[in-house]
């Protein structure tokens, strides 16, 4: 029976890839995703690298449906957590559409660390309540969409975080969206800008709703608007945590 691993590979860092992942990556003939993602694994020489571009996820599903079928055992990766705006949407859809043999195919999906759990973990506890999670990019859906859903959360009580914030094609989006959310909620709740948590790279900015600045963000920055039950604790040290109340007043 062809057979395929939708597979979370974690934010970034390799600590935070899990046992489960790490067992079907030793098992794989073939690995499929994003450039970056499959370049940065290590894999035996003789597990087969099939990189691509960003925004081509129905191609790579129907790739990895067509090598399974000659028999190959096929991982499909993405960062954090492939259900999360990952590949797993991608490969269902592909099979829902696709050929009655691509159902027969066996699927296992193996979660992973998303971007938001691991900003939330270095920021405190912001998810202690209600929480959503947004993508920011209008390139599968309108953005008068994206608009409504953000004022319904805002006003709904949730903390939001938004995957996909900015990029060269949308450096607007997340100025647009900022504006929209303070309309709904106090200048003062606090906002935090997560790059690359975990990596390297890592950047983490605290600040609030008012002085919340888009030019900061880019695509590896994970975006998260508190609630008015969002609450921030100074420290000697001069960083600061953030947690929201899990009681909400009647």
């Amino acid at each position: 029976m062809s057979r395929i691993f939708v597979i979370g590979l974690g934010p970034g860092n390799p600590d935070q890839q899990t046992p489960e992942a790490r067992k079907a990556l030793s098992l794989v003939t073939d690995v499929i995703g994003y450039g970056p993602y499959v370049a940065r694994l290590e894999l035996p020489e003789t597990v087969v690298r099939h990189p691509s571009d960003n925004r081509v996820e129905l191609d790579r599903a129907r790739h990895a449906l067509e090598l399974a079928g000659q028999g190959r055992c096929i991982a499909i990766v993405s960062g954090g957590d492939a259900g999360v705006f990952g590949m797993a949407s991608a490969l269902f859809e592909a099979i829902d559409h696709g050929l009655e043999l691509w159902r027969t195919t066996e699927v296992t999906v193996i979660p992973g660390v998303s971007a938001v759990l691991a900003a939330a973990a270095r920021i405190g506890a912001p998810l202690g309540g209600d929480f959503c999670v947004m993508s920011l990019s209008d390139n599968l859906k309108p953005w008068d969409v994206v608009c409504r859903r953000l004022r319904l959360a805002a006003e709904a009580g949730f903390v939001i975080a938004l995957y996909n914030p900015r990029s060269k094609a949308r450096p607007w989006q997340l100025g647009e969206a900022l504006d929209i959310l303070r309309t709904c909620l106090p200048g003062t709740v606090p906002v935090a800008f997560a790059r690359a948590i975990g990596r390297p790279d890592e950047r983490l900015t605290l600040t609030d709703l008012t002085n919340a600045d888009p030019e900061c963000v880019d695509m590896s920055t994970l975006v998260l608007i508190g609630s008015e039950l969002t609450r921030k604790i100074e420290r000697p040290q001069g960083d600061a945590w953030l947690y929201t109340s899990r009681s909400v007043p009647a």
